[in-house]
Formats: C-alpha cells, sequence, structure tokens
C-alpha cells in the first residue's frame, strides 16, 4: 500500500536527457519489468529509465507482474514493495521459486525508511537492492543499466557457448569424416589436381581471349573513327566544295552503320547469354529470308571484287522463323566468308533439301580453317587469326552468334574446310515447316500526303553536341526546335514552348528523363504530346522502364534518320489541318 510520500520521484532531479551523455554503440534491446499499483509511479519510472536499449513492461499489480514473467524474459525487475493483495515480497518469492525467473535479479522500492526487518525480508526474498523513494534517478539508473548490462552479457555468453559447443560438434563429425575418407585419400587429390590443372588451362585460355577480344574491341572501335576524324577535318577546310561534302557525309554515316553494328552484335550476343531474346516466329519462305541476307551483303561483296554464285530451288521452302533474326544468321555467314577471302575470290549460297530439313551452304574459297580450329570456331571471340595478325577486322563473335540463333530456331550449323589455305564451308541444317504460308493481306493504297507541318520540338540531352545536332537536323526538316540541357529545362521549355514532340535523353542532371517525361505529362495539354525516350540503353526492360515512366516511344542512340523521319511525319500528321471537303 502507498502513502503520499509513494506517489511520484521528485521530477527535478533529473532530465532524460542526461541518460544519453556520453552514450555507447547501442547494444541489443532488453526487457525491463517495473511493478507498482500507482500508474503516475509507473509514469516516473519509465521516464527516468527511458532508453533505446530497453523496453520497458509495466504492471501494476503483483498478479499481473507474474503473468508477465511467465510469458517473457526481462533482465531487471524494479518492484514496489507496498501494494494491495499480493506485495513485494510475496511476488519476489513465487519469482524466485519458478526455475526460470529465479536467476532475475530483484529492486525493491519503498517509502518507509529504518525498517530493518522489511530490507532483510527483501534480502531474503532474493533482491539484489532495496532503494528508498523517492529515489535518485542517477541511482536507479545506474543499478538498473549494471543488470541490464549483465544481462546482454550473459545472453551472448550462452549464444557463444552453443555456438562453441556446436563446433566441437561439428569437428567431431568432421573428424570422424576425415577417418573415413583417409583411404581414399590419395585418389582424391590426384583427381583434384587433375581438376584443378583443366581448369587453370581453361582459365588462362579464357584470359588469353578476354585480352585478345579487349584488343580487338579497341581496334575495331578506333578503326571508323579515324576515318571519321579524317572527314571532319576535311569539312572544316571546305565547307563549300559540294562534291567533297557529300563524299564526307556518306563516309560519316557509313562508319557510323558500321559502329552501331558492331554494338548491336554485343547486346545480342549478350540478349542471348541471358535468355532475353525472343523470337517472332511466322511460317516464311526460306528464300525470302536468303535474299535479305544477300541484299545486306551485296555491297561488300562487290566492294571486296568478289564473285556471288547464288543456287537457290525454284519450289518454296517454308520454315517457321523470325525472319529478321534468321536473315542475320546468315548475313553474318556471308559476311564471315567475305572477310577472310582475299579479293577476288568466290562465294556460293546454295540450299538442299534433305528428308524433312533445308541445308542452306555458305562456301568460299578464303583462308580456310586448320583442322585442330573446326571445333572452336564457334567459341565466343574466337578468330583463325591471331589477335596481332589478324587484318580482316571484327570481334570474332559473329560466328558464336550465328551458332546460337540457328539453335535457337531448332537448327544445327557445322563448319568444314580442307586446311589452310583451301576455303571453307558452313552447312545450317533447318527444321523444315509443314504449314502452310500465309496469304498476305491486301496492301491499302495511301492517299499522297501532303508536306509535312512544321512542329514544335523539345530536344533534351545533357550531351550538347548529340542535342545540337539532333536539334539542327529536326530544323533543317523545317521545324521549330528548342534545345535543352537538362531535365529542368525541358520541363520549363515545354510549359513555354507547348511542343508537339519532346525527344528526352534519360541520363540528364538536375532530373533524369523518367523524371522529367512525368512532370511534363502533368503539364496542361502533356496528354497530347508524343514523348519519346532517347538513350543508349536498349534492352527489354529499359524498353518496360520508358512506357511504365510515360513514354509512347523509346529509340536507341544514334537515332536512324530512317527512323527519326517517319516519326516526325507521324506527329505532324495528328497536327496537319484536314483537307476542305470539294462541294
Amino acid at each position: 500500500m502507498n502513502t503520499p510520500s509513494d506517489s511520484q520521484f521528485p521530477a527535478s532531479q533529473f532530465s532524460a536527457s542526461q541518460f544519453f551523455d556520453g552514450a555507447e554503440s547501442p547494444s541489443p534491446t532488453v526487457n525491463i519489468l517495473i511493478v507498482d499499483d500507482e500508474p503516475r509511479n509507473l509514469a516516473v519510472l519509465e521516464t527516468v529509465l527511458d532508453d533505446p536499449g530497453y523496453r520497458l513492461v509495466r504492471a501494476t499489480s503483483g498478479e499481473e507482474a507474474l503473468l508477465a514473467l511467465m510469458a517473457e524474459e526481462f533482465a531487471v525487475l524494479v518492484l514496489d514493495v507496498r501494494m494491495p493483495g499480493m506485495n513485494g515480497f510475496e511476488v519476489a518469492q513465487l519469482v524466485k521459486e519458478r526455475r526460470k525467473t529465479a536467476r532475475i535479479p530483484i529492486i525493491f522500492l519503498t517509502a518507509y525508511y529504518n525498517e530493518d526487518q522489511h530490507i532483510l525480508e527483501g534480502y531474503g526474498t532474493g533482491a539484489v537492492d532495496y532503494l528508498h523513494k523517492p529515489v535518485n534517478p542517477s541511482v536507479l539508473r545506474s543499478k538498473v543499466a549494471v543488470f541490464a548490462e549483465l544481462h546482454r552479457r550473459g545472453r551472448a555468453l550462452e549464444a557463444a557457448n552453443r555456438l562453441l559447443l556446436g563446433e566441437v560438434a561439428e569437428r567431431r563429425r568432421a573428424e570422424t569424416r576425415l577417418s573415413e575418407l583417409n583411404e581414399s585419400l590419395d585418389r582424391r587429390v590426384m583427381e583434384r589436381t587433375r581438376d584443378l590443372e583443366q581448369s587453370e588451362a581453361r582459365l588462362l585460355d579464357a584470359h588469353r581471349r578476354k585480352d585478345e577480344f579487349l584488343a580487338t574491341l579497341a581496334h575495331e572501335l578506333r578503326n571508323p573513327l579515324a576515318p571519321v576524324r579524317n572527314a571532319v577535318e576535311l569539312l572544316k577546310r571546305a565547307p563549300g566544295d559540294a562534291k567533297r561534302v557529300g563524299w564526307a557525309s556518306e563516309l560519316i554515316d557509313r562508319q557510323v552503320r558500321s559502329l552501331s553494328r558492331l554494338i548491336d552484335d554485343l547486346m545480342d550476343v549478350s540478349r542471348i547469354s541471358r535468355g532475353r531474346i525472343e523470337l517472332r516466329r511466322e511460317v516464311i519462305a526460306l528464300n525470302d529470308v536468303l535474299a535479305d541476307a544477300l541484299e545486306a551483303i551485296r555491297p561488300l561483296a562487290q566492294e571486296s571484287g568478289h564473285e556471288l554464285a547464288v543456287l537457290l530451288p525454284d519450289r518454296k521452302l517454308l520454315v517457321d522463323a523470325d525472319r529478321t533474326r534468321l536473315a542475320q544468321a546468315f548475313t553474318n555467314l556471308l559476311n564471315n566468308a567475305i572477310k577472310y577471302t582475299d579479293t577476288g575470290g568466290r562465294i556460293e549460297l546454295g540450299v538442299l533439301v534433305e528428308k524433312d530439313q533445308a541445308v542452306v551452304t555458305v562456301r568460299d574459297t578464303g583462308i580456310g580453317i586448320p583442322p585442330e580450329r573446326l571445333e572452336d570456331v564457334f567459341e565466343m571471340f574466337s578468330q583463325v587469326e591471331s589477335a596481332i595478325s589478324r587484318s580482316r577486322g571484327g570481334l570474332g563473335i559473329g560466328l558464336s552468334l550465328t551458332q546460337r540463333l540457328v539453335q535457337m530456331h531448332g537448327g544445327h550449323i557445322k563448319a568444314q574446310s580442307e586446311g589452310t589455305g583451301r576455303g571453307s564451308r558452313f552447312l545450317v541444317h533447318l527444321p523444315l515447316s509443314k504449314a502452310d504460308l500465309p496469304v498476305a493481306a491486301p496492301v491499302a493504297t495511301a492517299a499522297p500526303a501532303s508536306a509535312t507541318a512544321a512542329l514544335r520540338i523539345v530536344v533534351a540531352d545533357d550531351n550538347v553536341d548529340a542535342a545540337e545536332t539532333l536539334a539542327a537536323l529536326l530544323s533543317e526538316m523545317g521545324h521549330e526546335v528548342r534545345e535543352v540541357n537538362d531535365g529542368e529545362a525541358a520541363v520549363q521549355a515545354a510549359a513555354a514552348f507547348d511542343p508537339h514532340l519532346v525527344l528526352l535523353d534519360i541520363g540528364m542532371p538536375k532530373l533524369t528523363g523518367y523524371e522529367a517525361c512525368a512532370q511534363i505529362r502533368r503539364q496542361p495539354g502533356g496528354d497530347r504530346r508524343l514523348m519519346v525516350a532517347v538513350t543508349g540503353w536498349g534492352q527489354p526492360q529499359d524498353l518496360q522502364r520508358s512506357q511504365d515512366a510515360g513514354f509512347d516511344r523509346h529509340l536507341v542512340k544514334p537515332i536512324d534518320p530512317q527512323v527519326l523521319g517517319p516519326l516526325v511525319e507521324e506527329v505532324a500528321a495528328r497536327v496537319r489541318p484536314p483537307r476542305a471537303q470539294r462541294s
């Protein structure tokens, strides 16, 4: 039972912030049980003991305290002596009788002084301390802190003991296993040594290939840059020479396309290796696929002075394939034949039928393949010539990419050669389709379009050269263009300029392209603008992220003018005024 002096501790003797002075790094939280029948006393105790390392649990009676002790583990029990019903001594007696709670330190609190029989009774029931009210907050905090830390260390020691016992048990099991394996140890050591030697050889070969690939990549990237740089210098020196300007422009366009193909090949290999390429299959004529490949390589074959012989069957052979990807595979094979055949050679493309398969053969009179290299020509970064002596160009990924594309179509590819200097032959086996060729839908004849309407366009890219050249190209097409170099400026330009078309780079300062797109969409009329992401990122997940951000299109740098023109025309068609109806 409490007296007026039990009601609260003097608030002027402490502040909550005092406890945190000089605090060390955070320790695991421990539970502290505070028991008092007066709620205001409990509130004061909670203020005194407020600490991020403590979880304070309150009880207003002895019975409630015992229930809490049965449910949870506590580091310290702060217990009022005088309580109605079950007093503190009775609670302590029951606590010490239970094995689970017998070791919990108990700090008694009382408002009565000089009652030796109570003090002795308290210590007799297992108390570790006996404090008189009003209690000095610093004293109570320090005593609780000592027992809380002892509890933490006890738990840590128990955990360490369990870990140690586990390690001892594991060591004994390991010793048992080791003794059982001693008889076969020599054999296993020999096997492991052999495996390590083979792994080391593979690692050294992979390291060599990586070095050769990096050297080749640097070479292949620099090769187109040299003529581009020379052409730019010529343009500076002869700006009024139309013939030279035309020649330099064609050269730059050709070399940029070469760089783009190089990067596309690298990205395709990456996508295939991660299973990110999905084929868009349809039943198509194999001759049409081969015609696409021939169209792609014909200029290179003519430039190299090769004779190109094509022997295709009259009957239509149908395959279930992705036309673009399968044509890419045959283009790689033909490019490879042209590249490894000296000027004036002969390239042959033929098709045979074996049972239910079409066999496409690409034969050349080039440098051939040594017998020992026939098995690894399809490995990544593999080339017949060494990295230093090769003069044919390329990264050594074309055949690997071709093999994977053919395999994705359910076929296989094989290399044949009678040796160095005796040419080579590649045979591609593809399953024939039993389905009929779909009937093409009639093509609607479009009415001739009027001249493209002048558009308002915002171009945003932190690469100033990229932004300026794209803006200049669009201006040459007759459009009004605002060029900016960060995301915030793009949002401001869109608000002031009210563009029909917005071309946004993704990785810009201040606001990313995604953030800028979202803000522009929220502007008045923002839903009517065509938003186009222009970026070097072209993976499927990048396209999906652009779509999620609100973009209508996703273009991968460098933008092909043949893609840009139709895109601008599409926007212009939306804003072009309708033709007047004839009366």
